[in-house]
């Protein structure tokens, strides 16, 4: 059985003295990880380039905070691998290298292509599922037809994002999420959003039937080859950049 707290003339036992301590500390990290988010929003839509410096002072003085709480966001971001600090030289938006590609690409294939590889019926918990990855199939083809591509690059991200949820794990969800905030970061370098997201509008409907038709290990083959094919743009891009440095 668990311990219950308890006091001895009103103070805490020796080894709830140190946590008591840190209760100031609630109130900081809650915030921090408020700022935390409204900056990985500005990095994930492009207001933040990869590369670019996060001033303290101006972003302390936008968001009046104190620069101790924007120091715990920045450490934050860090571990989510957006931010990198630079010794003497301040806090950078991340700049993504072919490694790094590789890597997350290397993931993304064990998360997704296990995810769909499961799905063989329509049963209710598929059902269910599917009908997120519908939904973002119809909104970046929606977003095709207006020529709004950053819009279809959302809603390509959304549906990768369902297709994990199909495994039924919160905590993949959320590496899935760290992945593809990540992955952000090289598409905002991209010179062509269009030639980056049209080609797959189509490969995502086709993926979609395959998935409705309860064929889950055909779905994972068109998948594979999806990711195969966006990862090789994506070096191909890196590679391009740096020829041109």
């Amino acid at each position: 059985m668990g311990r219950t707290a308890r006091t001895v003339n009103g103070a805490y036992p020796a080894d709830e003295q140190g946590l008591a301590a840190d209760r100031e500390r609630l109130g900081r990290t809650s915030t921090a990880e408020r700022v935390a988010d409204v900056l990985r929003d500005r990095i994930t839509d492009g207001s933040y380039a990869p590369g670019d410096q996060l001033s303290e002072e101006s972003v302390t003085a936008a968001l009046e905070i104190s620069r101790n709480t924007l120091r715990e966001a920045f450490r934050l971001l860090a571990h989510e691998r957006l931010l990198v600090h630079k010794l003497n030289r301040g806090v950078f938006v991340r700049e993504i290298n072919p490694h790094d590609v590789a890597d997350i690409y290397r993931v993304r294939r064990m998360l997704e292509c296990s995810a769909v590889r499961a799905v063989t019926d329509t049963s209710p918990r598929w059902s269910t599922g599917l009908a997120a990855v519908a939904r973002a199939v119809e909104n970046a083809e929606d977003a095709a037809k207006r020529g709004a591509w950053a819009e279809a690059g959302t809603a390509d991200v959304h549906f990768h994002r369902a297709l994990t949820a199909l495994a039924g794990s919160p905590r993949i969800n959320e590496l899935m999420d760290l992945l593809g905030a990540e992955l952000r970061l090289v598409f905002h370098t991209m010179p062509d959003v269009r030639a980056l997201h049209e080609p797959y509008v189509p490969r995502n409907r086709e993926i979609l039937a395959r998935l409705q038709a309860g064929d889950g290990p055909g779905a994972e083959g068109l998948l594979a080859a999806y990711l195969d094919d966006a990862e090789s743009t994506l070096l191909e891009h890196l590679a391009a950049e740096r020829r041109d440095q």
